[in-house]
């Protein structure tokens, strides 16, 4: 941890805002364990005392409460009823800090412009990641499905497992329409089908709720955040030509997981809580990213994987497997844009704090970027080779010498190409470490 991180760490609670309270509104997925278990961190790293977590007013609503380092009452209010209803608590009034399993959307960030972009890098911070699960009874015997299945599913189109290889009709359950695991979930499968959720569907505000019905229904279906997959099964995913692939951690923190998704805060640039502050810094913290993965999600957290080489790899990437280790991030780019986006801006520093650590700054680095299908291979050989310098500049102002740039073009795809987020996906740099 860096000492200006321990320095604010250290400073005593009554200090960082007045009044010492903070409304956090918006997702299930955050607000139902991980949100409560990062602010009670938080009190803890601060020195608070007596801290209690009690039910709010309403289902998924908390109240965590301490006793700060002189003695002052403390009040942290947490309502988790989806992300969408944060963004609409920020706009009222009625919250300091959004949690979010999507994005914002442009009407949202239009509505709140008055507290400033909520897409700049200060506001938008991404706490960690996760996959939507696709889960079924542990007793059905299918093992994976496609996007395109999927969508056929969830919309009514095939209503019987038989055609998949099961048995009996398909019951269908799905997060509620506030939910970002839903809106998550509309925009990589259904939307790009052309599709919309089946008016059967039961729709449910509680992950938990979810996962449970699907573990006792043996014709269910449903989607969920990856921590909530309990006495259910994950199906592995496929998505274009990409290979079938399960909601594993190392493919959920590289994002290659077709269904996986960045969890978030979103804090107001304008007029910041010093409490949301507190708790952003915090959470990017290596003990707030602990408790992320401990409540069962992705922590950023840099680290080494050791790929297999497989037939289905091109031969430079299948040598590079046997000489080195991917690091467990995958920088990608702004939607139409050519600048990193704001979690790989974030992660450009994860990646050199690890260097550092490990003494690898010098000729022990390959960056191999990768992207979409283009008419002219070359061309997109160039275009992924483009990316990988891009991400090359920021290392080199750090002082990382590079061993080698590769270009892949649009080889080994993690998404389809029919549209912009399957591109997005596609247009990735890789980081390997001799």
């Amino acid at each position: 941890m860096r000492a200006g991180l321990l320095l604010l760490l250290l400073i005593p609670v009554f200090a960082l805002a007045q009044p010492a309270v903070l409304r956090i509104q918006g997702s299930n997925t955050i607000g139902a364990e991980l949100g409560p278990a990062l602010v009670r961190g938080l009190l803890q790293a601060q020195g608070a005392r007596q801290i209690s977590t009690v039910p709010g007013e309403h289902p998924n609503e908390v109240q965590i409460n301490a006793v700060d380092a002189s003695g002052q009452p403390l009040s942290v209010t947490i309502g988790a009823h989806g992300s969408s209803t944060g963004f609409a608590a920020l706009k009222s009034g009625n919250a300091d800090l959004v949690a979010s399993s999507r994005p914002i959307n442009d009407q949202e960030r239009a509505d709140l412009q008055a507290s400033g972009d909520l897409k700049s890098s200060e506001a938008e911070q991404v706490i960690a990641i996760d996959g939507v699960a696709v889960i079924v009874h542990p007793d059905n015997p299918i093992r994976e499905l496609g996007t395109e299945q999927l969508a056929q599913l969830f919309s009514g189109e095939r209503t019987q497992w038989d055609s998949l290889g099961g048995k009996g009709p398909v019951h269908l359950y799905a997060r509620d329409n506030q939910s970002g695991t839903w809106e998550t979930f509309r925009e990589l499968v259904l939307a790009p089908q052309g599709k919309s959720l089946s008016a059967d569907a039961w729709r449910l505000e509680s992950s938990e709720q979810l996962s449970d019905e699907v573990s006792h229904d043996p014709q269910a279906i449903g989607f969920i955040g990856l921590p909530y997959v309990r006495h259910a099964r994950a199906l592995a995913i496929t998505d274009g030509a990409a290979q079938p692939m399960l909601p594993t951690r190392s493919l959920i923190a590289t994002e290659d997981y077709p269904l996986s998704r960045r969890l978030y805060f979103y804090l107001p640039p304008g007029q910041p809580n010093g409490w949301a502050q507190a708790l952003v810094r915090f959470t990017q913290s290596d003990p707030g990213q602990a408790i992320v993965a401990q409540c069962g999600f992705v922590a950023q957290t840099v680290q080494a994987i050791q790929v297999l080489a497989t037939d289905r790899m091109p031969a430079t990437y299948a040598d590079l497997t046997r000489q080195a280790q991917r690091l467990s991030v995958n920088f990608r780019f702004a939607k139409g844009s050519a600048s990193l986006d704001n979690k790989a801006r974030a992660d450009v520093q994860r990646v050199i704090d690890y260097l550092n650590r490990t003494n690898k700054l010098v000729h022990q680095v390959t960056l191999v970027g990768f992207g979409d299908e283009k008419t002219d291979p070359d061309r997109a050989r160039l275009l992924s080779r483009l990316r990988a310098m891009a991400v090359r500049r920021e290392l080199v102002k750090q002082g990382v010498v590079l061993r080698e740039i590769v270009g892949m073009g649009s080889e080994m795809p993690v998404a389809g190409n029919a549209m912009d987020e399957g591109r997005i996906k596609n247009r990735r740099v890789e980081v390997w470490v001799h």
